[in-house]
């Protein structure tokens, strides 16, 4: 079975995954999915081996007893109280792909054989929804060689037969996969996830910097004039984590990312640094970004977790950006954007600090600075 060269790369995102169904509070209910899905699997191969009535299967009470244990295993390993760790998944999945061979290959039934693997597409499923598509490589290789043998064991009785249902077996499978990489893209990102911040699905500050300097060089010097870089941190958002866990934090900064969404421009760009800071950046034909400051305050004090946010808010003239490494000056914005958010901070938080075209190192400007700091509070 050929993989699309396109499928050959991308990391194993169980991590983010998790970090996403846990936000979401989706755990349980997914693990007892998974262990249903097992445990269902496990009963239907256990009935097919104890049913079969060839007499080449003279062991077949044992084999159908350690395919009970081990299809137990696996359930056991998603019903527990604890989220199974990336090996452990990776485990259930190496060992549900031998089983399923297993069962295909003691089946002396060709029809009945080829037609258990149909399995193979919760495999399949499983790879792609939980790790990645390398995984599908050894899944793959495992079934088309257990579909080599029966097909074979078939082609001597009927090879129209053999040739259909193997084509059949393959096709269903080759459907699953591209399904869950469309699920995938569809909850997660179409950036690769090593550009994105996993739990909440925003750029990373790489990917920030990257979409940035796309929206500085892509946007009409006529129009729009002031690049305008919010820093975006949550207050008490350490209190928060230790009176309601790891957990009531990650639904925080879920959450608190959606709303940022939901009142940004939608050409705005959103990043995600570290637990509780987030970068905004955005174009305007004017000079202050005193409403959106404000909104972006009033929308984080609103949300449902008692947080509020202070703000270190940056506006600069666009045309003197253009030309200069992009990346170097949104260092500068940044740690200047920074500053003014801890001088909030210090100053009690759910406010902002306000500077109107500060100096900047990175930039060529001769003109003077006529605009001073200015201070904003919610």
């Amino acid at each position: 079975m050929v993989i699309p060269s396109r499928w050959r790369h991308g990391g194993d995102h169980y991590e983010w995954l998790t970090s996403f169904l846990a936000a979401r509070e989706l755990q349980v209910a997914t693990c007892r999915m998974v262990a249903w899905i097992i445990g269902s699997l496990g009963v239907m191969s256990v009935l097919v081996i104890i049913a079969s009535t060839t007499s080449q299967l003279p062991h077949r009470p044992v084999i159908a007893a350690l395919l009970f244990v081990a299809c137990a295993v696996m359930s056991f390993v998603w019903l527990r109280s604890d989220w199974p760790t990336r090996r452990q998944s990776q485990f259930c999945l190496i060992l549900g792909t031998v089983l399923i061979a297993t069962v295909c290959l003691l089946e002396r039934d060709p029809v009945l054989a080829l037609l258990s693997a149909t399995a193979f597409t919760v495999t399949t499923a499983y790879a792609m929804i939980f790790h990645s598509r390398v995984w599908l490589a050894p899944i793959w290789a495992v079934q088309t060689a257990t579909l080599v043998v029966l097909a074979w064991r078939l082609v001597s009785a009927d090879q129209a037969l053999a040739l259909a249902s193997v084509a059949f077996v393959v096709v269903i499978n080759s459907f699953v996969a591209l399904a869950c990489e469309l699920v995938l893209r569809i909850i997660g990102s179409e950036k690769p996830h090593g550009e994105i911040e996993p739990l909440t699905g925003l750029p990373n500050r790489q990917s920030f910097y990257d979409s940035v300097a796309t929206l500085i060089g892509s946007r009409s010097r006529r129009d729009d004039r002031y690049l305008i870089l919010i820093v975006v941190n949550l207050d008490s958002f350490s209190l928060l984590t230790a009176m309601s866990g790891r957990a009531g934090g990650n639904k925080a900064r879920v959450a608190i990312g959606q709303r940022l969404r939901e009142t940004v421009r939608g050409d705005a760009v959103i990043g995600a640094l570290g637990e509780a800071e987030y970068l905004v950046a955005d174009v305007f034909t004017t000079p202050d970004p005193t409403p959106l400051a404000e909104r972006i305050l009033g929308t984080i004090k609103s949300a449902p977790f008692q947080l509020t946010a202070s703000l270190g808010v940056v506006s600069t003239p666009l045309k003197p950006l253009t030309g200069q490494g992009s990346h170097d000056v949104l260092d500068e914005l940044v740690t200047i954007g920074t500053n003014a958010m801890y001088e909030a901070r210090k100053s009690g938080g759910n406010q902002m600090r306000l500077l109107l075209s500060p100096a900047l190192a990175t930039v060529d400007d001769d003109g003077p600075d006529d605009h001073p700091d200015v201070n904003r509070s919610a």
